[in-house]
């Protein structure tokens, strides 16, 4: 367990997750789903300052959408929000054979068509669809990953997380000493698991355009992928009909010439447009209540998005 001293309110936070745990167990996925939904709704109702922060990023992504479209999203967003926590803790309590019944894949030869290289993998996604149930499933099909994560401030509920994304055989790298163990594992051709769409306040960060506006965004994947020559490969967990989901591992990312004075910056762009491109395609799955855009001025040089700006975003048909 983590040194973290335990408090009253981690301890409760803890014992609801554990009740909550034992009861879908006992359920069927389309009760699951369900529960997920309206949960999501409750939040959308009463969590006031995360529904108007997701009402401002995607008015500003999507200026041609209505209004109503806008806010149709949000709550689609917090629904599939709740429906990712509810599906999560469902897996928890599954078998590898039980989440290999409820999961479908397209692309996995590329993955492993990566790992014939011999430089392991750097997979990537966002918060965007069901990514954690991606790294739980992956292992069952391909070899267990590294995944990238930050530690939870309950440390009851960190360990429990912990333990749920190891039940597959995934390791867990943390902040500290990160990039030891991430060359470590890519040394010994292990994919390595990161996400890219969190706001960075580190010197690491560089600014790269996601929905024409400036994104600080890590630099860590691209750097790691021009220091070790390993593939780059976009991943994304996607709902179907019926309680299933389909993991989609796309073509590697290709990287910037070798004498790109602007390599990491310019990888990193590439990287950010596929995600956006997902993100475009399915608004309802990314977590748009998440401070993405910060009031801070990027410097140097600015790379463009392969997408046009935002006026001259189309609805999606």
């Amino acid at each position: 367990m983590t040194e973290k001293r335990l408090s009253l309110r981690h301890r409760l936070e803890y014992f609801a997750v554990v009740s909550v745990v034992a009861v879908v167990r006992l359920l069927p996925m389309r009760v699951v789903l369900a529960a997920g939904t309206q949960l999501g709704r409750a939040f959308h109702a009463v969590d006031g300052a995360h529904r108007r922060r997701a009402l401002r990023n995607l008015e500003k992504a999507f200026p041609v959408r209505s209004e109503p479209e806008r806010r149709a999203i949000a709550r689609a967003m917090f629904s599939h929000f709740g429906r990712l926590l509810m599906v999560l803790l469902k897996f928890s309590t599954m078998t590898p054979a039980r989440m290999l019944e409820c999961v479908e894949f397209e692309g996995e030869e590329r993955v492993r068509a990566a790992h014939a290289h011999q430089r392991g993998v750097l997979l990537y996604t966002g918060h965007f669809g069901f990514w954690e149930i991606n790294a739980l499933v992956h292992g069952l099909v391909l070899q267990p990953m590294a995944v990238l994560a930050r530690p939870l401030d309950n440390p009851l509920l960190h360990d429990l997380l912990e333990a749920v994304r190891g039940k597959t055989g995934n390791s867990v790298i943390y902040r500290r000493g990160a990039i030891r163990r991430v060359l470590r594992a890519l040394e010994s051709n292990q994919a390595v698991a990161v996400l890219i769409d969190q706001h960075i306040q580190t010197a690491d960060a560089v600014y790269v355009d996601f929905f024409n506006r400036p994104a600080a965004t890590t630099s860590a994947l691209a750097a790691l992928a021009l220091r070790t020559g390993a593939p780059v490969m976009p991943v994304f967990a996607l709902p179907l009909p019926g309680g299933r989901f389909r993991m989609v591992y796309e073509h590697p990312v290709e990287p910037p010439p070798a004498n790109d004075p602007e390599a990491i910056r310019d990888f990193t762009q590439r990287c950010t447009d596929v995600l956006e491109m997902y993100v475009r395609r399915y608004p309802e799955l990314w977590l748009w209540m998440h401070r993405r855009w910060r009031d801070v001025e990027p410097q140097g040089r600015q790379v463009p998005g392969m997408f046009p700006t935002a006026s001259r975003e189309e609805p999606r048909g």
